[in-house]
């Protein structure tokens, strides 16, 4: 697939694909005897590997590990499953604080709601 396919299917730009490559977050792409990148499934993978950890909010330099481990062979395996264990430590924390934050937010819009009905508040202002 061209790099214009790929972007297309997998809704990100030109740009960040090359610059996932460029930093090491994914291989080298398989390219064609004229330089041109021909992405492969494997390559794709690593694409889709690339955007779920960096939606997650994962630093570049966890999938830059990641890979270099990864290249390295099996190894490394124990390596790798550590550090997913650690960004999924961090991953649960952010949604402990993300779940905290909704049970807020959802007081206070409850107490909106009664206070639109009865024209009053019924809490401090904050």
């Amino acid at each position: 697939m061209t790099i214009k396919e790929v972007s297309e299917q997998l809704g990100i730009t030109q740009d960040t694909l090359r610059y996932y490559e460029k930093v090491g977050m994914i291989p080298p792409v398989t390219r064609t005897e004229g330089g041109i990148r021909d992405y492969q499934e494997e390559d794709i993978g690593w694409v889709k590997l690339a955007t779920c950890m960096r939606s997650a909010g994962l630093p570049v330099k966890v999938m830059i590990d990641y890979l270099n481990l990864y290249q390295q062979g099996d190894s490394t395996i124990e390596a790798r499953c550590e550090l997913l264990k650690e960004q999924r430590e961090k991953l649960l924390e952010q949604r402990r604080q993300i779940e905290k934050t909704l049970e807020k937010l959802n007081y206070k819009i409850a107490k909106y709601e009664i206070a639109v009905e009865t024209g009053k508040l019924t809490w401090d202002k904050n």
